[in-house]
């Protein structure tokens, strides 16, 4: 079966969740661009949309539409040559509306699962759930004469637990988009020893095709990005238990967020990171990861402590950030959870003192969003930790070892074969994570 005909039948599962919106959107774009081929004409094409909610669905509906708008407002050049043959098109915005409904076209939301029953391929992105994942791909495959190929967004789960446990060897392969996908550049691709070669060679004309970056991981529990970011959390989190020796807890918290991010230089520190993720989520992770894991205790007793108090993170349903380790109003920190008193601390009550213990960061720092546009980035690191190799205050000490621990992390995801290269891992944390530098430098034992 040929690249174009894999895709004229297509189901997403979980089309109406945070991920599978964005791989929706994805996969109806590389639809419509190989239907409008000249040769393609003939052919039928349609993408199930399946959800259980379909409330939940008739919004997706409109979220597509809007992103579909974007896209041919980006290509408009592109479509005029598309659509040359049409005379009835002449204006912009008539092209760009035949677009919208040659796409929209393809989608059909639905809420049973026997849609998926007659498609070639099937993305799943079901919730982060190893017996949920297996019930729905052996429900399809069974009921589908076609031995369809499965794409799993799986971020975490072994591709080898997933194929044996649905009896699917060979024919699903791990393709993790990062959130959001329309967005994100990066798709970690993840194989079995039995993975199909033609369907990793699909996955990958598919990844080029929508102009992203793959990366390979090896098939162990959480990858390369969960595998560097979860131990990353389990780090920034212990220091703060250590820290409440002390400082109160609040207090703990926000040194190691700003110091993570402010003084590492980036995007988020580690505490905004795992709300903007769910404490819930990173929790669950873990617990996948863990059994799978023998020389180290993946699990963090503070996010068991917080999900017991009800205290979650993750997004509102409008993309806005919700309450976690710490409060945001307007998409900024306002202040840090006390668990022991149970209410949030405001920032204002704790920032004089915290940044004075921390003392200054190295006079060379700038804000993430000017290191990252930087063109000559490497240099201005170099520069900036050999700063800071001879500081001595708080801040600085934590940070250098937050560094050192985040690129041991790294050096042992190759070490270990979860990554096949320093340079996968680099990518991942750059890409994906939208790091300004990859963990693993030597910014830290530069010789003068």
């Amino acid at each position: 079966m040929e690249h174009d005909d894999r895709f004229q039948n297509v189901t997403v599962v979980g089309a109406a969740g945070k991920m599978g919106s964005g791989i929706l959107l994805l996969t109806a774009l590389e639809m419509a661009d190989q239907r409008l081929k000249p040769e393609n004409t003939d052919k039928y094409y349609i993408l199930y949309a399946l959800d259980v909610s379909q409330k939940a669905l008739s919004g997706l509906m409109g979220y597509v539409r809007s992103q579909v708008l974007k896209a041919a407002e980006k290509k408009t050049v592109q479509l005029r040559k598309i659509y040359s043959h049409r005379r009835d098109l002449i204006e912009n915005s008539e092209i760009i509306d035949q677009y919208i409904n040659d796409v929209m076209s393809i989608i059909r939301p639905v809420t049973t699962i026997s849609s998926a029953y007659e498609s070639d391929l099937v993305f799943e992105a079901a919730s982060e759930n190893p017996e949920l994942k297996v019930r729905i791909l052996s429900d399809i495959d069974r009921n589908n004469p076609n031995k369809p190929w499965f794409f799993t967004n799986t971020s975490s789960i072994p591709i080898s637990y997933l194929e044996k446990e649905a009896g699917i060897e060979g024919r699903v392969l791990g393709v993790h988009f990062y959130n959001p996908p329309a967005v994100q550049k990066l798709v970690e691709v993840i194989k079995s020893d039995k993975t199909l070669p033609e369907l990793a060679d699909f996955a990958s004309k598919f990844i080029k095709n929508l102009r992203k970056i793959e990366v390979p991981s090896n098939d162990f529990a959480g990858f390369i990005g969960n595998g560097h970011f979860m131990r990353d959390a389990i780090h920034g989190m212990n220091v703060a238990v250590k820290l409440t020796s002390e400082v109160s807890f609040p207090e703990a918290v926000y040194m190691v967020n700003k110091v993570s991010q402010d003084f590492l230089i980036r995007p988020m520190g580690i505490f905004q990171l795992i709300d903007y993720v769910g404490i819930d989520v990173c929790q669950y992770i873990m617990k996948v990861m863990h059994p799978y894991v023998k020389d180290e205790d993946i699990h963090s007793p503070l996010l068991d402590k917080y999900l017991e108090l009800g205290v979650k993170g993750g997004q509102n349903s409008d993309g806005s950030q919700k309450d976690g380790f710490l409060k945001y109003e307007k998409g900024r920190i306002s202040g840090v959870y006390d668990p022991d008193r149970k209410e949030y601390v405001p920032v204002n009550e704790l920032a004089a003192v915290c940044d004075t213990l921390l003392g200054e960061p190295p006079a060379s720092v700038v804000p993430w969003k000017i290191a990252v546009a930087n063109p000559k980035k490497d240099e201005f690191f170099k520069a900036y930790f050999k700063d800071m190799i001879n500081m001595d205050t708080k801040g600085a000490l934590m940070a250098k070892a937050y560094l050192l621990r985040s690129k041991e992390i790294g050096e042992k995801l190759v070490s270990d074969k979860v990554a096949f290269s320093e340079k996968d891992v680099n990518t991942v944390l750059l890409t994906g994570f939208f790091h300004a530098y990859g963990p693993i430098n030597n910014y830290l034992t530069q010789e003068d």
